[in-house]
């Protein structure tokens, strides 16, 4: 049977690989690299750069050429569900024709495979489909992690849940009830469009790499450096990964 490793590769410093990911690596006679264009080639020739620095090993690489999701409009899921087929197909032809019976395979995902990728869901759809495949995951540092670590704080207040959420979520208000927010996935800049006054910020772009920003402080004060900031930053690398937390100002400093 073909077996497939999907491995968490950090948020963008090659040091974000933990040991039991550079050993998966080096279990892997095919790696796999998702290919998103000329506008996104950084992200593939990081990918490049950890097999040539941890793989120590012969091994093959096979690109996928990943199709553009079309515009989601209201029927946001149907979309999503639909891009998702396209590329399980195209998983499905490559694991199929460079991917021997008995050999193993490689994919390597951005942060951490359980948290906002489609990479597992993709995989299951290839399964589905009838492809015998035996596969395994290996967790990684996700952006959220590298967040808190950049700025050097603690994700949530003694005590206090955080909630992981999306640009889309956070559009319809800062979440009732919550004290401490992680955005992801936010192409928009919805913390600009947001009551600010009790707010508090921590952002990220690009972080682990040479690229790398951050900009914190209150929301009010700071939204507008950080538009100007991911604006500039997009128009110069022709893409952007960003995060944030955003926090509710305690009413006194906590012990």
């Amino acid at each position: 049977m073909r077996k497939l490793l999907i491995i968490g590769i950090g948020a963008g410093d090659p040091d974000h690989l933990t040991v039991q990911a550079i050993k998966a690596l080096n279990r892997a006679d095919v790696v796999f690299l998702p290919d998103k264009g000329e506008e996104k080639a950084a992200l593939r020739h990081l990918r490049e750069e950890i097999c040539a620095r941890f793989i120590e090993k012969p091994y093959r690489t096979v690109t996928i050429e990943t199709p553009q999701r079309a515009a989601a409009g209201s029927d946001y899921r149907g979309v999503v569900v639909d891009w998702h087929a396209r590329i399980a197909a195209l998983y499905a032809r490559r694991f199929t024709e460079d991917l021997a019976e008995g050999q193993c395979g490689a994919l390597l995902v951005w942060g951490d495979p359980a948290l906002y990728d489609s990479t597992l869901r993709i995989v299951e759809r290839v399964r589905a489909g009838g492809l015998a495949i035996d596969w395994e995951v290996i967790p990684g540092i996700s952006s959220v992690q590298a967040l808190a670590a950049r700025h050097k704080i603690a994700l949530n207040r003694i005590g206090e849940p955080v909630l992981i959420t999306t640009g889309r979520k956070l559009a319809g208000g800062f979440p009732a009830g919550q004290d401490s927010v992680v955005v992801m996935l936010d192409g928009e800049q919805t913390f600009a469009r947001i009551p600010a006054e009790d707010l508090e910020i921590y952002w990220g772009a690009y972080l682990g790499t040479a690229e790398e920003i951050l900009i914190a402080g209150r929301l009010a004060d700071v939204a507008g450096e950080i538009e100007a900031a991911r604006s500039q930053a997009r128009e110069r690398h022709g893409w952007i990964m960003d995060i944030y937390l955003l926090r509710r100002r305690p009413a006194a400093t906590e012990a």
